[in-house]
């Protein structure tokens, strides 16, 4: 038997067999467009949604739309009207006290340490593309391939799949993508990678789904990111404002009020912007400085995910999901990565993710812990 096309799930052709897919809905029009493709092509599809709401946290009214969110009995009441359009079954999954224990308790440590996370590249890997299949499966579910609308690209090689970048690049995630294991790609669809969103939006009109638009989901948390970490009982006393000479400019408010980078509501008067450069957890400090004083030449990253056995010659990494790629060096020893680029970068950020490209092919990546 041969498997379908997957890197053009659309595209049917004779002589292919098509298997049974499930497909991670957000009530958003991505993930539905990407369950009405598969669908369309000829694959038996099956859609699931976490539930990941923590009821002990305040439910405050959103400030926009996100995964995580008091309201999302209203993304589960959209994607169980989408499934009931396209006549497939929608499987609830209760992932709230997973997502507690690994998520959030990652989200707090974090700040903690005066680091500033991104949830979401291990929201990805442990719970959207690890935590659900397990649950499914034991609940008996069987299926041959799962499938988010995320923007990205699954890319067949000599040496196995590979994980790409979109072709839309204002919308590729593949940077959010990066932790995935090499040994998840095999079968991993995403349908959107060759679409543009205007394209993806044209399709749920065409079909009249009600999410068609839909504002985007693509933020952690719905409300204030500082409300959140209060109600984790972030540990935040106030502190001193420094420049690079210890000189004491000011005082904060609790570290994970600040960002690398922040420029504005420091709460320091000068005659010249001043930029947040570093947060010293170890002296409770926030040191602020010139838009100069904010470039560096490298970093140091660790806790590695990588998806290739040997590095292409000629690498491009981000530092941020925004950013273009940039040339660097690196040197790998274990679990520890030191980077250089050809050219000094902004708010290089300890926390964030740094993330490897090989023209198109996610290479791997890490998490910065200091820059050099």
């Amino acid at each position: 038997m041969i498997a379908a096309d997957r890197t053009r799930p659309d595209a049917i052709q004779k002589g292919y067999v098509f298997m049974n897919v499930v497909v991670g809905m957000s009530g958003g029009v991505d993930s539905s467009v990407a369950a009405y493709l598969l669908q369309r092509s000829g694959y038996t599809v099956y859609g699931t949604i976490m539930k990941i709401w923590d009821k002990s946290l305040p439910a405050r009214m959103p400030l926009r739309s996100a995964c995580f969110s008091p309201d999302e009995d209203h993304d589960l009441n959209d994607a169980q009207k989408v499934c009931d359009i396209l006549s497939i079954p929608l499987h609830v999954l209760d992932c709230s006290q997973e997502f507690h224990d690994q998520i959030l308790s990652y989200f707090k440590a974090e700040y903690e340490k005066g680091r500033t996370p991104n949830p979401c590249v291990f929201c990805n890997r442990h719970l959207k593309f690890d935590l659900i299949n397990k649950k499914l499966r034991e609940n008996g579910l069987q299926y041959d391939f799962f499938a988010t609308g995320h923007y990205a690209r699954i890319i067949r090689q000599e040496n196995g799949y590979q994980l790409g970048r979109a072709l839309d690049r204002s919308k590729d995630q593949s940077y959010f993508l990066y932790r995935l294991a090499k040994d998840q790609l095999a079968e991993i669809l995403f349908p959107l990678g060759e679409l543009t969103k205007d394209e993806v939006r044209s399709i749920a009109r065409s079909i009249n789904l009600p999410v068609s638009s839909r504002p985007e989901s693509q933020d952690f948390y719905a409300g204030d990111y500082r409300d959140l970490l209060s109600s984790l009982n972030v540990n935040a006393p106030c502190g001193r404002i420094v420049n690079r000479q210890g000189r004491t400019l000011g005082m904060h408010r609790g570290l994970h009020n600040y960002t690398i980078g922040q420029r504005k509501k420091l709460g320091v008067c000068s005659t010249q912007p001043l930029y947040v450069l570093e947060i010293n957890a170890d002296r409770n400090e926030i040191v602020v400085g010139s838009k100069n004083e904010q470039r560096q030449w490298g970093l140091i990253a660790r806790s590695l995910n990588l998806l290739v056995n040997e590095f292409p010659p000629v690498l491009h990494a981000k530092t941020r999901s925004t950013q273009e790629p940039v040339p660097c060096t690196i040197n790998i020893q274990g679990d520890t990565m030191t980077v250089q680029f050809a050219q000094p970068l902004e708010s290089i950020t300890p926390g964030q993710s740094i993330v490897f490209y090989d023209a198109d092919i996610v290479v791997g990546g890490g998490i910065i812990d200091m820059a050099i």
